[in-house]
């Protein structure tokens, strides 16, 4: 199984600006395919879904295969792929949705390793349901979240548990279907933030045991929307505020309005371009995207041995990514060294490695960063040994005060 990094490399024009990018948990870069898709979209004929027109049988056909191609990258029904501008707006959409049905006596549990999107909207919503809240709990030395933080705070009074499948900043990746057992088996929903890990863990919302997913593809070299996915069966079942003279199918109850055809087109290429990361394959898209993701991970595993014990090994270093399991993600801080120094520093030598709390708020928080967070580096598909090199040297070389 080979994975050609100089290939894939080739098909991105920004890395022809020279820049070695750490900021891929941020959003990736864009493969030429992905955006010349998008462009193409954009100038053909295209009209309001329909089957009468040219226009709007090619609309129509984007839409069926941008929901089948996100079906098949996560191991879903496209009959429960629904897509929206964001993951922070699915959230909150939804968020309102299953809130009408919650009053008081009913508890949400969210956590404290999650990107603010998967914590404020079920934090509002329960308020404004009436609802209590509890809160999980990971271990800040660790970083691990293991199914006693959960059960701590799960109760029979729980709705609904959000969890996150890896952490933006840390690269935590919790065990789901443990985690999915215990909030199933006090009758409560698991609502699961995918957008990190889908990047980097080939997804299976069966498996996971969770109910909704939701996740950005242009966090997996797709454009800028968002996608949420559960069983048509548990949509089926929720009612969310819409226009009256929308459709009431599902999955396009969920919908507002009409959807971005040239980022549905876009994102369709995308999971092909990631399910032929290792060419040469011909079987079905799950497949092929089985044997991408195995040897993307083993990519991304032998750059992580290659930077995180020099990294490690750099005076004044904290490494706050500490996991069992983790994406090839690390959150850093030096001693007696502003982030923003770093971040600047690096960015003067054409390294791309972005500073701040990153909208983990709650994680910030708890590991004792506070709002100024840490400097983070995130492998991606496209990252090779050299970036590395870049990287290690450029901190070697930082000013100290």
């Amino acid at each position: 199984m080979s994975y050609d990094v100089d290939t894939i490399r080739s098909h991105f024009p920004a890395l022809r600006e020279g820049a070695a990018h750490f900021d891929g948990p941020g959003g990736t870069q864009t493969p030429e395919p992905v955006a010349r898709a998008v462009a193409e979209t954009l100038t053909a004929a295209v009209a309001n879904r329909g089957t009468v027109t040219a226009a709007e049988q090619r609309a129509e056909g984007i839409v069926a295969e941008a929901r089948q191609a996100m079906a098949d990258l996560l191991r879903a029904d496209p009959r429960g792929v629904v897509f929206g501008r964001s993951a922070t707006e699915l959230t909150f959409h939804l968020s309102r949705t299953l809130a009408a049905g919650w009053g008081p006596g009913d508890e949400v549990v969210v956590s404290r390793l999650d990107h603010d999107c998967n914590v404020r909207p079920w934090v509002y919503a329960a308020e404004q349901a009436g609802a209590s809240l509890a809160w999980v709990d990971f271990d800040p030395a660790t970083g691990e979240l293991t199914p006693e933080h959960l059960s701590a705070a799960l109760s029979d009074r729980t709705v609904l548990v959000a969890i996150t499948a890896a952490s933006n900043v840390i690269g935590t990746r919790p065990d789901l279907p443990a985690l999915a057992e215990l909030v199933h088996g006090v009758g409560a929903q698991f609502y699961v933030d995918g957008v990190h890990s889908t990047a980097h863990v080939l997804p299976d919302l069966e498996s996971s045991g969770a109910d909704f997913w939701v996740c950005s593809p242009y966090k997996f070299l797709g454009p800028h929307c968002g996608v949420l996915a559960a069983r048509p069966e548990t949509l089926e079942a929720l009612h969310p505020a819409k226009l009256l003279p929308s459709t009431d199918e599902v999955p396009e109850r969920f919908e507002l309005g009409t959807l971005p055809y040239e980022l549905l087109a876009g994102t369709t290429t995308a999971v092909d371009f990631l399910a032929d990361l290792v060419p040469g394959q011909t079987g079905a898209r799950r497949e092929r995207l089985t044997t991408a993701y195995t040897a993307l991970e083993g990519h991304e595993d032998r750059l992580l041995a290659r930077l995180e014990p020099a990294l490690r090994e750099l005076p004044g270093v904290r490494v706050h990514s500490n996991a069992t399991r983790r994406t090839p993600t690390l959150l850093f801080t030096i001693d007696g060294v502003g982030n923003q120094v770093i971040r600047q520093h690096l960015a003067d030598l054409g390294v791309n490695a972005p500073a701040s709390h990153f909208y983990a708020w709650e994680t910030s928080q708890h590991l004792g960063l506070g709002a100024e967070g840490g400097v983070r580096v995130g492998l991606a598909p496209y990252t090779n040994e050299s970036d590395i090199d870049r990287l290690i040297e450029g901190l070697g070389t930082l000013p100290r005060g």
